[in-house]
């Protein structure tokens, strides 16, 4: 549509409403005919925005998951979807172009249009405020939250027509393709710069944000992080510690063995040659007892009964080692040091706790048991990231230890007893209790300011030092 030369009156009042000539392709039409046509162009290129604002949301929001199971049950149009998607770069493109080429012709027209009424630079002031609202209300904002809530079904719904607009716009979409292309390429950008992805922190950010908002509980999101930290968790953050493991000597006898696992309440233990650095095998409670009582041979060797197990060293991967155990239908697993020295064993139920949190039996204590907001109970095998989650404090994790335990002994440096405190970072630790030279149970206290503050002079009166 153009728009030739027009006539006014040059000594007509600013605004007002004169005799007009319009000509469209040589053709005069009336000046009210001409106002009409023209607000019905911008009301249909309001509209071609709408659609092309909704289109990136729903297309781009569209998880591929989602997409495979609508073209999975024939969900029409979705095909079609899956078609366009393949392609994200051509598809972006094809939205910008369309996008733009609309609201520019709606500013060009309005602004035409005011002309025949008011002077050139009102026309263009007017028509720059004016449709930059008509297009933030009603050509971004609510078709944006439409397809945000409604991503699926609109994304079948525009596809076709979107489809349509490709064809229509290709020599401009093809132009700008190739020039966006060329662009990222010169500056150093990724050329798929519509891509969706979401990383890692993101996604935790999200869980966090839900248990905010009440749709996520607190237990779920513990379970939902826990899940995140499992394969960067290795195995001697979860293993049970040589000192608290029961096993029994090849030369015992199947009675013994039975002995062991009652008094020890574990249904399975590791059976060794000489010591506990030589582990062959694991047996089982339920074998032990079904072949004494039932066996065919009255006179039966401990030996027969032995299952084989796996060795891991301690910087195994417990993600890698759970698959492995499961692969070899294993319960347990014999965790060594570089030097092939016996540190501990690692069950399924100990990899399963790092997910699902601790599975206590009969008289376990807690691992941790929650005095105030600022104060906690931790046994001395409780990891670090464990008691850094309860209190949201931030104590670090060393080469050498990974338990609370652990880092008290590393800031001390020497054994220490009961009672003794250290203090790091606003928090301060006290041993409550310990066996033989074994920290058992100690207290974690998050110092509040005037605390901190307390202790930090005490410290500058009584020199240097952590330790109390």
């Amino acid at each position: 549509m153009g728009i030739l030369p027009f006539t006014t009156a040059p000594s007509a009042p600013l605004g007002a409403l004169v005799p007009l000539q319009v000509e469209v392709l040589g053709a005069e039409i009336p000046e009210t005919v001409f106002a009409a046509l023209g607000a019905a162009v911008i009301l249909t290129l309001i509209g071609l925005s709408a659609f092309f604002s909704s289109s990136e949301i729903a297309m781009f929001s569209l998880a591929s998951h989602r997409l495979d199971k609508l073209v999975e049950d024939g969900e029409p149009g979705a095909e079609l979807v899956k078609q366009l998607k393949d392609d994200p770069h051509r598809l972006l493109v094809t939205i910008l172009v369309g996008n733009n080429l609309v609201n520019i012709a709606m500013t060009s027209i309005s602004t035409g249009l005011l002309a025949l009424y008011v002077s050139q630079g009102q026309a263009v002031a007017i028509s720059t405020f004016g449709i930059t609202a008509l297009v933030l209300l009603f050509g971004e904002s609510a078709p944006k939250s439409y397809a945000v809530e409604n991503t699926e079904s609109w994304a079948l719904t525009i596809a076709r027509p979107l489809k349509l607009a490709e064809y229509v716009l290709l020599p401009l979409i093809v132009f700008f393709d190739y020039l966006t292309r060329q662009i990222n390429r010169i500056t150093g950008g990724g050329s798929a710069i519509e891509t969706s992805y979401v990383t890692r922190d993101e996604i935790q950010d999200m869980i966090e944000t839900g248990e905010r908002e009440g749709v996520i509980e607190e237990d779920e999101r513990e379970m939902l992080q826990r899940i995140f930290r499992f394969n960067n968790t290795i195995a001697k953050e979860v293993m049970t510690p040589r000192l608290d493991v029961t096993a029994i000597d090849a030369e015992s006898t199947v009675e013994q063995a039975i002995e062991t696992c009652v008094q020890s309440g574990h249904a399975r233990i590791p059976v060794y040659e000489g010591s506990l650095d030589n582990v062959i095998g694991i047996v089982n409670i339920r074998d032990l007892v079904r072949d004494l009582n039932y066996g065919e041979s009255a006179d039966l060797d401990l030996d027969a009964l032995i299952q084989p197990t796996l060795h891991v060293p301690e910087s195994k991967n417990v993600d890698d080692l759970l698959r492995e155990m499961r692969a070899d239908r294993l319960r347990i697993a014999i965790v060594i040091d570089e030097f092939g020295t016996t540190e501990g064993i690692v069950s399924v139920e100990d990899m399963i706790e790092e997910i699902v949190g601790e599975i206590l039996e009969g008289g376990e204590d807690e691992p941790i048991e929650i005095v105030d907001d600022d104060t906690l109970v931790a046994q001395g095998e409780v990891n670090i990231d464990a008691v850094n989650e309860a209190l949201d404090i931030d104590l670090p994790e060393g080469e050498e230890f990974e338990t609370i335990a652990g880092f008290i002994f590393n800031r001390a440096g020497r054994l220490v007893e009961a009672g003794e405190s250290l203090s790091y970072d606003g928090v301060e630790i006290t041993v409550e209790s310990v066996e033989n030279t074994r920290i058992t149970a100690a207290r974690v206290h998050r110092l509040s300011d005037t605390e901190a503050n307390v202790e930090a002079t005490a410290e500058t009166d009584g020199g240097p030092g952590e330790t109390e």
